[in-house]
């Protein structure tokens, strides 16, 4: 009787009639209630802001009158974003900062990561002091090494001269042609210590029966490493570059507090310009229609990085 009942009964549809889904709401008010406030947060600290600077960026804004001043002009702001040489050479410095700065600290982190994986004596110290430089305040370590590398006093350019290299000190952070590749190398050193934190992390999914089989089957190391380690490493390769990527991509304290974006704009990445074009000229409409771009940018790598992950979950069910 009761399994000729329970046939009879009409199944519920998935979706649910409009009316459905408001009383599943009233129901579950109090719950609501409870996120309110941080929904509420959200819109004031995130929606708001944005919201503002995609409206602000078609207006033009002179330097010195008050937001109150400003008058609509459309694209103009983008037209003149997008027609400027200093643009152009801005954006060719972020490519090569972000791109340099992404694949060296992640090969560098890759390659200590698997040397600190295997089992040798005083492996916890060296873990700890490679660690060191993710740990250090991004502008104690600005200021540190804005001193090695002084042109007077640096310690790199007093060792260069008295092994005899050069006559004088170089001008590291002083010359247009090596400002920028001196602070890939301080970004460097500051970020290959997450890469490598990351990959030791994966390093412990790799399966030890895998290699253990693999060795006995003849493999050499390079085989064990390319056919077994790298696959179960995939993932967490490819969030580890887009984070990297974005952090790279929105790095501000290390260019700013070294150089401010000298000289003559040779260390100039997009945040540093837009810093400069809203608080150092005042240019508000130009700095919000620059933060524009650099929003769908990050946007772009934000949907790539969710996607990994995506891909990484299915992976591990389908496992």
């Amino acid at each position: 009787m009761t399994d000729v009942t329970a046939q009879s009964r009409p199944a519920a549809r998935p979706g649910g009639t409009r009316s459905d889904l408001l009383r599943q709401i009233w129901i579950s008010r109090a719950d609501y209630l409870y996120v309110l406030p941080a929904i509420v947060v959200m819109l004031v600290v995130i929606a708001y802001p944005i919201y503002y600077t995609v409206d602000l960026s078609f207006y033009k804004t002179p330097p010195g009158l008050q937001l109150k001043d400003k008058s609509f002009v459309w694209f103009d702001n983008y037209t003149t974003i997008l027609t400027s040489g200093v643009f152009w050479r801005v954006t060719l410095n972020t490519v090569i900062w972000t791109i340099a700065s992404t694949l060296i600290a992640f090969v560098l982190g890759y390659a200590l990561a698997l040397a600190l994986h295997r089992e040798f004596a005083g492996r916890g110290i060296m873990r700890a002091i490679f660690i060191v430089p993710w740990v250090i305040s991004a502008v104690a370590a600005s200021y540190i090494w804005k001193w090695i590398y002084h042109s007077d006093f640096g310690i790199i350019g007093v060792v260069m001269v008295q092994l005899g290299i050069v006559d004088r000190p170089p001008n590291f952070i002083d010359s247009v042609n090596t400002v920028l590749p001196s602070l890939i190398v301080v970004n460097i050193w500051r970020e290959f210590p997450f890469a490598m934190i990351m990959m030791m992390a994966g390093l412990q999914t790799v399966p030890e029966q895998l290699l253990r089989a693999a060795q006995v089957d003849g493999a050499s190391a390079w085989q064990r490493f390319w056919h077994v380690t790298f696959p179960h490493l995939r993932g967490v390769s490819t969030v580890t570059v887009l984070l990297l990527a974005v952090a790279n991509f929105n790095s501000f304290i290390i260019p700013w507090i070294m150089t401010g974006g000298g000289p003559s704009n040779a260390s100039h990445i997009w945040i540093t310009h837009i810093y400069e074009l809203a608080f150092g000229r005042q240019r508000w409409g130009v700095a919000s229609a620059y933060s524009v771009l650099l929003f769908i940018i990050l946007m772009t790598l934000g949907y790539f990085y969710v996607r990994a992950l995506s891909q990484g979950e299915r992976r591990e069910r389908g496992a």
